[in-house]
């Protein structure tokens, strides 16, 4: 079975490397077989499918290739759908609904026409194979996909239904809450691990926090919720029901984790008490009443400039306000400017900030020693890593400060080893985010 799993652009790899182990560690045939911007395509088995629908913790969704085919004209269109095999994938009762539609580079461009079409298609051939007259409108209906590229159409089913980051603990949001697979994937690609102490001194409602113990106990991001594919043909009830119990099995919430989170706003640190009591009891429940973890994260009520570090070695990981939808811009800055106290009151942690704003090394006083820029919807973001900073003076800080009118620096990307990777220095997801003298290429994106 061919899936297409969707993330935010630039986490591809990180994805990549989670299905890869995934299959180490179910001993199930993962292939993958192609990625594109956001988009990462595998092949597996039905078993396969539930593992990552439950393990996944940075992917965004998962669609099932019902069909690829040309498409030059409606007639390839309507023909190439009508010859799926939907009642493999439908069952009798369940209602069809096109849900988006995509054309890039292809003689077919009208979307409305093109989701016209392919329903048509596909409840003709359900009506045929049901002997009935049309499908419901009414009650539960499968989702499909349409995207066509280069005149050749990808038909998906949809396995998720609410998407991946859904994962059921968040009671409340905030203002503007964190994605919960994007708080995962800073983790996944800061190399933090359950071993150092973690702190996000602009907490928010958690999620940096809870994704974190998740990772830490071994808690599968998806176990405490139902998906789409149950409602499908092909489900197995039986499959779904093992999964579930294997990956319970692996919980271990007894691991001692120093994980700690603050804000100076005190109701989103009552809310994120809220969210991490009700992660607690949905593990609870999954894990049939194991233990209490000894040690849970800690969360205060604490202004950013008054955060300490808890022990000599750490991460901070955390996201302060962009300047969007809290603060404007301007308060933005200055908080970033304040941030650099950081430095001295968490000597030799690294420092790992995701941020709207391409300038926020000049504001924070020093450059990072990566910077991973992450599409997420309207959003472009830059992940900004410093490695083990060094307490600094004020007058030395100040030194450092750099005006982004001043022009663009050449960054150095650095893998494990610690040397310049020129393959990483060359993917346009990790170029510097304020090179401005660069114009950028002309790029058609897709809302996945």
């Amino acid at each position: 079975m061919t899936v297409v799993a969707l993330c935010s652009g630039g986490l591809e790899r990180l994805v990549s490397n989670e299905i890869r182990k995934l299959a180490e560690h179910s001993k199930i045939d993962f292939r993958i077989t192609g990625t594109g911007f956001g988009k990462l395509r595998f092949e597996t088995e039905l078993t396969g499918i539930y593992y990552a629908l439950f393990s996944l913790r940075a992917a965004d969704r998962l669609l099932l290739e019902a069909g690829f085919f040309p498409a030059a004209d409606f007639d390839e269109l309507f023909e190439g759908t009508r010859a799926i095999a939907w009642e493999n994938y439908i069952p009798k009762g369940m209602g069809l609904a096109v849900d988006k539609v995509r054309s890039n580079h292809s003689r077919l461009s009208a979307e409305t026409a093109i989701q016209a079409i392919v329903h048509k298609a596909a409840a003709e051939r359900l009506c045929k194979c049901y002997a009935q007259a049309r499908l419901p409108e009414d009650g539960a209906a499968a989702k499909l996909r349409v995207y066509i590229e280069k005149d050749q159409a990808q038909i998906l089913l949809d396995l998720c239904g609410k998407p991946l980051f859904k994962r059921g603990y968040r009671v409340e949001g905030g203002t503007a809450p964190l994605r919960e697979s994007t708080a995962a994937a800073l983790l996944l690609q800061s190399l933090w691990r359950r071993k150092y102490p973690l702190y996000d001194p602009f907490c928010g409602s958690g999620t940096i926090v809870t994704e974190a113990a998740l990772y830490a106990w071994d808690v599968a991001p998806g176990l405490a919720r139902h998906f789409e594919i149950s409602k499908l043909a092909f489900a197995d009830e039986k499959i779904e029901k093992q999964i579930r119990q294997s990956l319970a099995e692996k919980i271990d919430i007894s691991r001692i984790v120093q994980i700690y989170g603050s804000d100076s706003d005190s109701s989103v640190v009552e809310t994120a008490k809220t969210n991490l009591k009700h992660t607690l009891n949905m593990i609870d429940a999954a894990s049939a009443g194991a233990k209490r973890p000894f040690s849970p994260p800690k969360l205060w009520w604490r202004k950013m400039e008054e955060a300490k570090a808890p022990a000599d070695e750490g991460f901070i990981i955390t996201n302060p306000p962009y300047g969007i939808r809290l603060l404007d811009k301007e308060s933005a800055e200055a908080l970033y400017r304040e941030m650099a106290v950081l430095k001295n009151n968490f000597p030799f942690w690294k420092i790992n900030v995701l941020s709207t704003h391409a300038g926020f090394e000049s504001f924070f006083g020093s450059n990072a020693n990566r910077c991973k820029k992450i599409t997420s919807g309207a959003y472009e973001t830059y992940f900004y890593e410093y490695d083990s900073a060094k307490p600094v003076s004020a007058s030395s800080q100040n030194t450092r400060t750099r005006n982004p009118a001043d022009g663009a620096r050449k960054p150095v990307y650095k893998h494990d080893s610690g040397k310049p990777d020129p393959a990483n220095s060359q993917n346009k997801h990790d170029r510097n985010p304020t090179d401005s003298a660069r114009k950028p290429a002309k790029t058609v994106t897709y809302t996945w």
